[in-house]
């Protein structure tokens, strides 16, 4: 039932940019693409194993620079080449994330988040990265709705690769090794748990996906500056998104991030951008503190709760 509703559902975003749809909700839809695929890359880390990083902007921004590196410098198409920028953020993360990893709780989100804005400020005195002045990049001579479909056709195939590799991951075996880890580290090393071999797997597969995430972005954007490709923003985002849908199911991070996005729009278009982060800030704490498990769980909760239609009666059983 739910693999039909999941089809039914990846149908008709795929046929939804050819029924008449404008520019604006595909920029919307793509957004909110983006995001959920960030926030279910966290995830993997982030929630699985419950090492708490605010440094994946660092990962998002370097798969940017490096699809931006390839279009300014050899003249590829970021389209092609984005996988280059997921594999210069996984062997970033490959080469930091051992020491990083040493460190529990508080002590390795302050060291993630200290960690992206050193990659920040390293790009940002960076020559060949344009440095302060930033890097742009020629876009497809396209017409801008058929650029538009490209990019969300483009972010979408991304979710959709991030989801199911999130679902691998919390389904299979690595995902049982994580959960263990998240409970109690030294518990699950006892029993033989490879512990350090799945942390470090954990974080290379959620900063590839995150750098491939950063490749499509930059793109899209056509130029690329520090100052928001690796926005501490993003990784807060991607920590809260996954917190307010359920950090410990692979889609609670697509529920945080559909909710979190389509709140924000409609917060932003009616009261405006402060007060809309005001309200959108305070009403998300709220979230969170009320349902520490996020929403996913509790409307599964909620779901087993609801009254059942009674259980037709055979015929024969039915006969006085």
């Amino acid at each position: 039932m739910r693999r039909a509703v999941a089809a039914g559902l990846v149908a008709a975003l795929l046929i939804l940019p050819w029924v008449g749809t404008g520019e604006y909700p595909l920029a919307l839809l793509y957004s909110t693409f983006m995001y959920a695929a960030v926030a279910v890359a966290w995830n993997v880390i982030g929630g699985f194993a419950g090492y708490l990083s605010f440094g994946h902007a660092a990962f998002f921004g370097l798969g940017g620079y490096t699809t931006g590196f390839f279009l300014v410098r050899a003249g590829l198409s970021p389209f092609l080449t984005a996988p280059l920028g997921a594999a210069v953020a996984a062997v970033f993360a490959a080469l930091a994330g051992y020491p990083c990893l040493r460190l529990r709780g508080p002590y390795f989100a302050v060291v993630t988040m200290i960690l992206g804005l050193a990659v920040r400020a390293v790009v940002l005195n960076l020559p060949w990265t344009g440095a302060a002045e930033g890097l742009w990049m020629t876009l497809p001579p396209w017409e801008p709705l058929v650029a538009r479909r490209a990019f969300y056709y483009a972010m979408l195939a991304v979710a959709l690769v991030t989801a199911l590799a999130g679902r691998a991951v919390r389904l299979g075996k690595m995902g049982v090794g994580l959960e263990a880890i998240r409970e109690d580290e030294e518990a699950a090393q006892s029993i033989g748990v490879p512990v350090v071999r799945l942390k470090m797997s954990a974080l290379i597969l959620s900063a590839g996906l995150t750098g491939l995430v950063g490749g499509i972005y930059a793109y899209d954007r056509s130029y690329i500056h520090p100052d928001f490709m690796f926005d501490l923003h993003l990784s807060v985002l991607a920590v809260l998104m996954a917190l307010l849908g359920g950090r410990q199911s692979w889609a609670g991070p697509i529920l945080g991030a559909v909710v979190v996005r389509l709140v924000d729009e409609l917060l932003t278009v009616r009261v405006g951008t402060e007060a809309a982060r005001i309200i959108f800030g305070l009403g998300l704490a709220l979230v969170i503190v009320l349902l520490p498990e996020g929403l996913l769980p509790h409307l599964e909760r909620l779901r087993r709760r609801a009254p059942r239609p009674p259980a037709a009666v055979p015929a024969a059983e039915a006969r006085p």
